[in-house]
């Protein structure tokens, strides 16, 4: 297989954008469950989540924020990118089935360390922003 590396902090652009959809599933949301340990009834038992502010189940706000990985490490900057900080502001709850878009856009060069900040943003089916944020991220050396 062969994979291109991710734009370099030289190639990277004020301004420029990329994003990634998914629609957020039952099966998403178990298997996060099972990999996060967080088994609050608000997440996994409709019952009880029809009793909360929410009236069904929602996603864990974690795993929204986790939608912002593909994107920086597969789109802007890409493949060879390393994580240095996320911030999430999460708005409005994720329900299953809603389809979850995710932008970002750089929106600083930190010359120092050769990072860049990008502005996230996390907008669902009906265009209703669910969170906001950013990432600092360590883009791949040419």
């Amino acid at each position: 297989m062969n994979f291109e590396q991710g734009k370099s902090y030289e190639e990277l652009q004020i301004g420029e954008k990329a994003h990634v959809s998914k629609t957020v599933t039952e099966t998403d949301v178990y298997l996060f469950a099972g990999i996060s340990g967080d088994f609050n009834p608000m997440h996994v038992d409709e019952e009880y989540a029809k009793t909360t502010s929410f009236g069904s189940r929602v996603a864990h706000g974690p795993l929204t924020q986790a939608l912002a990985a593909p994107l920086v490490g597969m789109k802007l900057p890409g493949l060879g990118t390393i994580a240095v900080e996320f911030s999430t502001r999460y708005k409005a709850p994720v329900y299953f089935g809603d389809t979850i878009t995710v932008t970002g856009e750089i929106a600083e060069k930190i010359e120092k360390k050769k990072w860049v900040r990008i502005a996230l943003t996390w907008v669902n089916q009906k265009g209703l922003v669910v969170a906001e944020g950013s990432a600092v991220v360590s883009p791949p050396r040419k």
